[in-house]
């Protein structure tokens, strides 16, 4: 089983920044995709950004520009670098891990709040 442990939310003015941290942990797994969905208040999870083992990202438009998706493969560990924050970019922002031969993995979730 793979635990994915999420870190660096928190509370910041709008323009502020943010770096989030998800690193996989477990025996014996393999971890293909790796990426960030978030969920505010009362709305959908959707996704926010997303990159492969070989590092094509893929990001949500309302994110493009002010968001970077990057991983370290040695670490099994994802991370968002999230610049020019929003109110709306307020949410639960999730991290994910797709295995080859099983369900996809979540992350706890944590939280970002972005005040006006």
């Amino acid at each position: 089983q793979v635990q994915l442990v999420e870190s660096g939310g928190g509370l910041v003015q709008a323009g502020g920044f943010l770096r989030l941290s998800c690193t996989a942990s477990g025996r014996g797994f393999i971890i293909n995709d790796m990426g960030w969905y978030r969920q505010p208040p009362g709305k959908q999870r959707d996704l926010v950004a997303a990159i492969t083992r070989g590092g094509s990202t893929n990001y949500a438009d309302s994110v493009k520009g002010r968001v970077t998706i990057s991983r370290d493969n040695a670490k099994n560990t994802v991370y968002l670098q999230m610049n020019s924050l929003k109110p709306e970019d307020t949410a639960v922002y999730y991290c994910y891990a797709q295995h080859p031969f099983s369900t996809p993995s979540w992350g706890q979730g944590t939280q970002v709040t972005v005040s006006a």
